[in-house]
């Protein structure tokens, strides 16, 4: 056999490993499939912007004047007792998930939903204070203290309320829609006890 024959053979041994190889690696190495991700985009969404809003409802309870009448400091407690507990529980989703706890852009995961809650100009969640009404709520004393967190935190409800209910619309099963069902239900029963305390003191809800 010729040397030119025998390196031509020893070509096609070679290259005839090389395909039997890249034919039998996923028998022998079979490859891990991608893991499905722990909350979908809306989930996650929903999870990040709850966060955020569960934090300002402790906010608003911690800063209720302590001479505050015992019915609606006994309210705020609840409030604030409840949502503190399922704060945790969106707090660790998002450590599951590895994900920041809240989101820099609020609301996107709404996006195709019925229930749009900002325009373009607008960069907060609904029902939110803002940094004036917060302070305000700081400084405010007796019965001002009482109407002005009642006027908050309706309106802060009102809008946890318009979330959970495009999160349980935009979702089809799971945890997170039940979650956000839950929710809705909660704090659209203690909007009716918001209201109720604002009537005895003769002062409206805030829109």
């Amino acid at each position: 056999m010729t040397r030119a024959v025998q390196c031509a053979a020893v070509g096609i041994a070679a290259v005839f490993l090389l395909v039997l190889g890249a034919a039998l690696r996923p028998l022998l190495w079979p490859e891990s499939p991608a893991a499905a991700p722990v909350l979908t985009v809306t989930e996650l969404g929903f999870v990040q912007d709850m966060t955020a809003h569960h934090q300002q409802a402790l906010t608003l309870a911690a800063r209720l004047d302590p001479g505050a009448e015992p019915a609606v400091r006994t309210l705020a407690e609840q409030i604030a007792d409840a949502q503190r507990v399922e704060l945790g529980t969106l707090l660790g989703w998002t450590q599951l998930t590895g994900a920041a706890p809240t989101a820099p852009g609020p609301g996107t995961w709404m996006t195709g939903s019925t229930h749009q809650h900002h325009s373009a100009t607008e960069t907060t969640m609904p029902g939110m204070a803002t940094l004036a009404e917060l302070d305000a709520l700081t400084t405010a004393r007796g019965r001002d203290a009482e109407i002005l967190f009642l006027q908050l935190m309706y309106r802060h409800h009102s809008g946890g309320v318009t979330m959970a209910r495009a999160a349980d619309a935009l979702l089809t099963a799971g945890p997170i829609k039940r979650t956000a069902r839950a929710m809705a239900r909660s704090q659209s029963q203690e909007m009716g006890y918001l209201g109720m305390l604002l009537a005895l003191r003769g002062a409206p809800p805030t829109p």
